[in-house]
């Protein structure tokens, strides 16, 4: 039969084994000695995931020198199409007569025909006269240079230059004559008529 005291004592040793036991341990049931080392090992883990500094600078030289050599390709781009545009205004204005001068070479060619014809008659020089004169119209039509002859019209500032003014059975400012004829060029004034204006009989 054991002794009681014996029972007691090894009940004692007993607990204090378990206590010892317990203190190991999180009050949650986590090995403390574990998770110590697992924290120890994540930072290295993460940092080995991340890149490096070196290797983000690398990357980032490398997106600006692409986008550096995008800027030059744009801007030479950029360059060349400023100086097309630049050559074409510059051959454009310097050629903007060429269609009516083409138009007027034919008219030189009738009027040096017409002296250059010895014995000629009236009649022959007034037929070319009048045939220089159409080729001459067709010119004007073709570059869009329009008469302007307003007899009898309305006095208009815009178009016409009065010389005088006189007293004229017609509606005042009425243009009862033509001194000289005015053209437009694509509807903008070339050069104004030359005209009289009525002014209305006095009463």
């Amino acid at each position: 039969m054991q002794d009681p005291n014996q029972a007691s004592q090894n009940a004692a040793t007993q607990e204090a084994a378990e206590a010892q036991a317990a203190s190991a341990q999180s009050p949650t049931g986590i090995d403390l000695e574990a998770a110590a080392a697992a924290a120890d090992t994540a930072p290295e883990n993460g940092i080995d995931s991340m890149p490096s500094i070196e290797e983000a600078l690398r990357q980032a030289e490398l997106k600006a020198a692409e986008h550096h050599d995008a800027w030059l390709r744009a801007k030479a781009e950029t360059e060349n199409v400023r100086r097309r545009a630049q050559e074409d205004i510059a051959k454009a204005s310097k050629f903007a007569a060429e269609k009516f001068a083409s138009a007027m070479l034919p008219v030189k060619d009738s009027l040096e025909a017409a002296l250059a014809t010895e014995n000629q008659t009236v009649d022959t020089l007034r037929e070319g006269v009048e045939l220089t004169l159409r080729q001459l119209v067709s010119a004007f039509e073709s570059a869009r240079l329009a008469e302007e002859n307003p007899i009898g019209q309305k006095f208009d500032p815009n178009k016409h230059q009065a010389i005088s003014m006189i007293e004229a059975d017609a509606e005042a400012n009425t243009v009862i004559n033509v001194l000289q004829k005015g053209y437009l060029l694509n509807e903008r004034v070339l050069r104004p008529a030359m005209v009289m204006v009525s002014k209305g009989k006095s009463q």
